[in-house]
């Protein structure tokens, strides 16, 4: 009897497991990239590369500064000259709230940032607060550089091998936390 209450147990939890999205977090101060599954991590990536002034809340475009929050993958570009290239829903309506109140975007254009989450669509890249914003590779940029400093304009970057193996689990709509 008990091996059949340990069974219906390990089955309901592997289906709990099972229905739970797979996500990206993506820590910035340990340099990782972890695949994860609920709170379980199924894969993980190390020695990415940030923004050249590394992360925190972005703001203004050209800063060079990865942003800090939550955003989904809302395009992919297999034909980037980084490899492939996984857009991120920059700016969220966090980063224009912040904005509006410091005066850097406009009304309207914080309506536009808003209506376009509010749709499922990429939000405006051309704002003060820029975008562009994701993850990719190095295409035919230089490796040994990667691996010694952070060298984007705020994007996350991975060895072009990792972006191939992250590609495997990425899928447009997928929730990215990047802290």
């Amino acid at each position: 009897m008990r091996y059949f209450i340990f069974l219906f147990l390990l089955f309901f939890a592997s289906l709990s497991i099972a229905d739970e999205a797979v996500w990206l977090l993506v820590d910035t101060q340990k340099k990782v990239i972890l695949v994860k599954r609920g709170e379980l991590t199924v894969a993980s990536f190390d020695g990415i590369s940030i923004g050249r002034k590394g992360a925190m809340y972005k703001q203004k475009s050209g800063d060079d500064i990865t942003p800090l929050g939550n955003y989904k993958i809302a395009y992919i570009n297999d034909q980037s000259q980084f490899r492939t290239f996984f857009g991120l829903d920059y700016p969220s309506v966090y980063d224009a709230e912040l904005a509006i109140l410091d005066k850097r975007i406009s009304v309207p254009q914080f309506q536009e940032i808003k209506q376009a989450h509010a749709d499922n669509r990429l939000p405006p890249q051309n704002t003060a607060l820029g975008g562009y914003i994701g993850i990719h590779g190095i295409g035919r940029g230089n490796q040994s550089l990667h691996s010694v400093f952070d060298w984007t304009q705020g994007c996350v970057a991975l060895s072009n091998r990792q972006i191939d193996q992250l590609a495997k689990w990425v899928y447009k709509g997928m929730r990215v936390q990047i802290k």
